[in-house]
């Protein structure tokens, strides 16, 4: 596991120790950013059920400003800090300990808007439209704001989601990858 592109481009990243988390290919994070940039002038973003955190260290070799890591694993978190100061993008995260419904829940409190949002959870777990439902609810999605779901490949997700209207799907083997926008004005 490695930045695929960017500022940190070839840095390895460690993964979480153990088995309950589940990282993200290089060819799949490849993929996504190739969909979604592949190159960003700033923005927040926000990495949610991140696990070893390689998404949003993705997004901020690649030039989004900001990233917010969010996980409940222990485990996790430290890989996060690891790799974060492996890439020295310390100055430019936040990181939290918490599940993803609370940790949307004081999100809205601080009033933080995102310009892009990762959602890989657990495959075994799948939440993400009820997730997408309340964050677009909730309006922390700016217009026009992408959100990526990584997913197992036999999960079909609505075509729109609240003010979410899917633009793309791709399917790497068991697993794939939907994109949706934040209409806007929704």
């Amino acid at each position: 596991m490695r930045v695929v592109s960017g500022v940190s481009k070839g840095r390895p990243l460690k993964a979480v120790p153990g088995k309950s988390t589940r990282p993200t290919t290089d060819k799949v994070k490849e993929a996504i950013f190739n969909m979604i940039g592949p190159y960003f002038d700033g923005g927040l973003g926000l990495d949610l059920f991140a696990g070893s955190g390689g998404l949003g260290i993705e997004a901020l070799s690649r030039g989004i400003e900001k990233v917010i890591f969010i996980d409940r694993d222990a485990k996790a978190i430290q890989t996060i800090y690891e790799n974060v100061k492996a890439c020295s993008f310390e100055k430019r995260i936040e990181v939290y300990r918490n599940d993803a419904d609370r940790a949307v829940k004081a999100l809205v409190k601080r009033g933080i808007v995102f310009d892009y949002v990762f959602l890989d959870p657990p495959y075994k777990k799948q939440q993400l439209i009820s997730l997408m439902e309340k964050m677009d609810e909730l309006n922390v999605i700016n217009d026009n704001g992408i959100v990526v779901c990584e997913h197992s490949f036999d999960v079909k997700l609505p075509h729109t989601v609240g003010g979410l209207e899917q633009i793309k799907h791709e399917q790497y083997g068991i697993i794939a990858v939907t994109i949706y926008s934040r209409v806007q004005g929704e």
